[in-house]
């Protein structure tokens, strides 16, 4: 990912925004991925759109501003991440029984500031990932050790197989698993970065998946970072776990 014409671009449009250089510059980054690559295999038609709003980003870091090529960047990327899960009859089911949540996308603040957190060795984890496009981005951005996606869309496994390697991320530092999480064991050792964008509501057994991992986390050695989206999973950990950041939208959790 170097410094094109596209990047440099970007990152001087992005200067106006009030973020901090750092934030500015990966996310100039990201830009210029998604604008200076070809258009990424859509093996489920998750995506039909992709080139119109590209197009449009284009457009705006031709012609306009830092705030409009953000927004314009912001539209490209939630079509990318996917907004409607093709979930099949059972999976579908689950949903429901479990009370889960429809594919949303979890916007670019944790992949933007995961970059304070995630070290070589780290091992990170998306507990519902739908296509998995965050945690494939924190991978591109920060390489690290392993990637754990789990997801219960066998088609959003697909397609998030398809990003992956779009991203050109070596196959061996992503582990995708098709499971529901209400059901499903959680990976041992414990990944030390957890992401969530609330994956099933706190009742029912939802709340036994959170209850279940608190559990885990309370147990599991070393340092751990959670980047919690709309967080319900604060009122389940113990003092062990700081908050260390919470804007309304990301909430991070750190045990030292």
């Amino acid at each position: 990912m170097g410094e094109s014409s596209t990047f440099r671009r970007a990152e001087t449009l992005l200067r106006e925004s009030g973020r901090c250089p750092g934030e500015n510059s990966r996310l100039a980054r990201l830009i210029a991925l998604f604008l200076d690559s070809p258009a990424p295999a859509d093996p489920i038609g998750l995506y039909p759109n992709f080139d119109a709003h590209r197009e449009r980003a284009r457009s705006a870091l031709a012609e306009g501003g830092g705030e409009s090529l953000e927004d314009a960047f912001l539209l490209l990327y939630a079509h990318l991440h996917g907004h409607e899960a093709p979930y099949t009859a059972d999976e579908r089911h689950r949903v429901d029984r479990s009370g889960g949540y429809w594919c949303h996308a979890g916007g670019l603040s944790p992949v933007l500031k995961a970059r304070s957190f995630v070290r070589p060795d780290t091992v990170s984890a998306d507990f519902g990932a739908g296509n998995g496009l965050q945690g494939l981005l924190i991978q591109k951005l920060y390489p690290h050790r392993k990637t754990i996606q789990v997801e219960i869309s066998g088609r959003m496994i697909e397609s998030g197989r398809a990003l992956q390697a779009w991203l050109g991320i070596d196959p061996n530092r992503v582990d995708w698993v098709h499971a529901d999480l209400v059901d499903t064991q959680f990976p041992q050792p414990l990944p030390d970065f957890l992401y969530l964008y609330r994956p099933v509501r706190p009742i029912g057994p939802g709340r036994d998946f959170y209850e279940r991992l608190a559990i885990a986390l309370e147990r599991a050695d070393g340092p751990i970072v959670i980047f919690s989206i709309a967080d319900c999973l604060r009122s389940f950990l113990s003092r062990r776990f700081a908050v260390v950041h919470s804007d309304g939208h990301l909430t991070c959790h750190e045990r030292q």
